[in-house]
């Protein structure tokens, strides 16, 4: 059986992101999960019966730990001899493509799934993009996880267009529709859970789900909802998430208006966010920038029609007035528009309500996603 190197920065990316995707594979190839910290590598290894090394891999820029690191995999790489290594996340992505170039791997994948440095400039940016060259320059293939992101690679020139590709639809690993299913709970447990928050039955309940940080676009979303309660007391804002206050601060304002707002409800970070969405009538998500996200298919999935900026990812899920509506970036009288319409316009978000959860499953299925992936590994071996 042939091999399959996947590595990630950190374990959770493998076992967060990629959940379900190794234990996919390994009925088709022998897997190996590399990534750092090695006792959770091990635990996550050891949960889905795959063999694993730990290697000292970095989210920051570290040269010295970095050659280390690429010394560390160009030997395990040599030792095992993979049909394919396959990288998520940047400094994953950039170790491992360089280390599998100098140990000549003969499929050397790259999964894009955003481009931090797109919010960096100055001499940093600089050094980001020759760092992102070098990796695409050593892969053989170059998945971005979304077409806005193949547009905005092919027009930094990062890479040749022969070595991009989108598989499918985008996204990394799709999402479970099982999983995420409104119909799994009952009346009463979400009557329980609207209670305790204190929400009531008739009230129009606007979801974010994700970093309370400023480029999520929170200080446009607090403002537009502001507005939009001098009108309706029946909205509600619930937020699902934690602050960042030492690396993206929001407003001060932004601060005020969510411990003075009675109709704001802040939750902390939940492990499972499907309750809130399922006591929820729309996602609001007016982020700055995105890869493929997440929390607007799993929305998608629970019913949810979503207000989403117009980025990469956000504008290939959601198709304006259809499953919900795009708006441009950093724009809070577009955000006060379409929050009005949400709670207004009772036809037309019935009908994208009704549109939302088909067009994901149609579309993002995991195990859809899963087969594509596997396809296109199972096409090298006939190149």
């Amino acid at each position: 059986m042939k091999k399959i190197i996947r590595i990630t920065t950190v374990p959770i990316s493998m076992s967060g992101l990629l959940t379900g995707q190794l234990e996919y594979m390994s009925d088709h190839y022998e897997m190996i999960a590399v990534s750092s910290d090695k006792e959770k590598l091990e635990r996550y290894a050891n949960e889905i019966n795959v063999r694993s090394y730990a290697i000292p891999l970095t989210r920051k820029i570290t040269p010295f730990t970095d050659l280390k690191a690429v010394y560390t995999l160009y030997k395990i790489l040599k030792k095992e001899k993979p049909f394919i290594v396959h990288s998520h996340t940047p400094k994953a992505g950039t170790i491992g493509m360089l280390a599998a170039w100098l140990a000549r791997v003969p499929n050397r994948l790259h999964t894009i799934a955003g481009l931090p440095l797109l919010v960096v400039t100055g001499p940093k940016r600089t050094l980001l993009n020759i760092v992102e060259r070098v990796t695409y320059w050593c892969a053989t293939k170059v998945y971005p996880n979304s077409h806005g992101l193949m547009e905005i690679v092919k027009k930094l020139r990062f890479a040749k267009e022969r070595k991009l590709k989108v598989i499918g639809n985008g996204s990394s690993n799709g999402i479970d529709t099982s999983f995420f299913d409104k119909s799994i709970y009952s009346d009463e447990e979400l009557n329980k859970l609207k209670s305790e928050l204190k929400i009531g039955q008739n009230d129009k309940v606007f979801v974010f789900l994700g970093r309370l940080v400023a480029d999520k676009g929170l200080n446009e979303m607090v403002a537009a909802f502001d507005h939009l309660n001098r009108n309706s007391d029946e909205a509600k804002l619930l937020l699902v998430g934690s602050h960042e206050r030492e690396l993206d601060p929001l407003l001060p304002e932004t601060d005020r208006s969510i411990e003075g707002n009675d109709n704001i409800i802040l939750v902390d970070w939940q492990d499972d966010v499907r309750p809130y969405l399922a006591i929820s009538n729309f996602l609001v998500f007016p982020s700055y920038r995105e890869g493929f996200p997440n929390t607007v298919m799993q929305a998608g999935a629970m019913e949810l029609p979503s207000i989403v900026t117009n980025i990469n990812g956000c504008n290939e899920i959601i198709e304006h007035k259809k499953n919900g509506l795009v708006i441009p970036v950093k724009d809070t009288a577009a955000l006060i528009e379409a929050m009005s319409f949400m709670v207004n316009k009772i036809q037309e978000v019935e009908e994208m309500k009704a549109n939302a959860r088909v067009m994901i499953t149609n579309r993002y299925e995991r195990k859809g996603v899963w087969q594509q992936i596997l396809t296109e590994y199972q096409n090298l071996e006939i190149t």
